[in-house]
């Protein structure tokens, strides 16, 4: 097999690489002087097993525009099979019509990935588990709960005052899953969204005080829901509020407002490159996604089962 990678987040792939004792396949993915996207594989990929590497993260168009070209110079080298590895998919808030008139994004960007040439895709944490059925090839759907368990056991030594907390009604089901896994209590933030961006915390549904609260969550964006979700846990009593999320977005302001907020803090994984900005944050802290994903990248090309690595 091999592993190509796209410019979207180079450090994740090298790292994948090297937890699979292999180099990245040498290719060129650059612009030309208008800014159109140019690939290039310097090596022969005729009837390997490719892995294309790209997180559709900030800028989200160009990073798609260098997946879809690359998919098709793969195609047209005649690869055998290229999975679409795409740690972060971007457009997935666009899961379905919000109102009228509007597109499902989601659903265009996975018809798109799907003409270009892409056999299989290899995601972690959709912002929305329908999202898998928008893509009529197989699709392996990932969770980075493993990493995020093992990183809150070497945290947190009093394990039994731990209290997992869904920011929103729409996460119960996720941050249950990691409950469940920690044998830990849950509890909800009751919030209203009066617009796209903004939040207002309303209620506690759990009796948190006294806790070690673990705030859990797909992405966070401009950290507005959940510096606010921290603020309301610590008036209701909580010891301390911390917050693991998968996908690190942090648009606008996010990482200033994480800083000034109550979180004790914020862990991210790597499926978006980390920025400089992030790594200088006092309190954001970023661990790795790579041997979970190389592992999968593995047992995809060895034909073996993807889902016991969460059993």
């Amino acid at each position: 097999m091999k592993l190509l990678a796209c410019n979207s987040n180079i450090p994740l792939a090298k790292a994948m690489a090297d937890y699979l004792g292999m180099k990245l396949t040498n290719a060129t993915v650059k612009r030309f002087a208008d800014m159109e996207v140019f690939a290039e594989i310097h090596e022969n990929v005729r009837g390997e097993d490719v892995f294309l590497i790209q997180s559709t993260s900030y800028p989200a168009n160009d990073h798609i525009m260098e997946l879809l070209v690359c998919l098709d110079a793969l195609k047209r080298a005649s690869a055998k099979r290229v999975t679409a590895v795409i740690p972060y998919f971007g457009y997935a808030r666009q899961d379905r019509k919000v109102g009228p008139r509007t597109p499902i994004s989601a659903k265009l960007v996975a018809n798109i990935i799907t003409a270009s040439g892409a056999n299989r895709v290899l995601t972690i944490d959709l912002h929305a588990g329908q999202i898998q059925g928008f893509f009529d090839i197989p699709l392996d759907h990932l969770y980075a709960a493993p990493v995020i368990v093992k990183d809150i056991k070497e945290h947190y030594k009093k394990s039994d005052n731990i209290m997992i907390v869904s920011p929103d009604v729409g996460g119960v089901v996720r941050a249950r899953g990691l409950a469940k896994r920690l044998n830990a209590d849950l509890a909800i933030v009751d919030k209203r969204r009066e617009k796209a961006g903004a939040s207002e915390v309303m209620n506690i549904i759990g009796d948190v005080e006294g806790r070690d609260c673990i705030l859990f969550d797909d992405l966070v964006d401009s950290a507005g829901t959940i510096c606010n979700a921290a603020a309301a846990l610590k008036k209701a009593g909580a010891s301390s509020v911390a917050a693991y999320v998968t996908h690190g977005v942090l648009s606008g302001k996010a990482i200033e407002r994480v800083e000034k907020s109550l979180l004790t803090s914020l862990v991210i994984t790597d499926t978006i490159m980390t920025t400089g900005e992030v790594k200088k944050a006092k309190n954001i802290r970023v661990v790795s996604i790579a041997p979970l994903l190389a592992e999968a990248v593995k047992r995809i090309s060895d034909e073996t089962s993807v889902s016991s690595l969460f059993d």
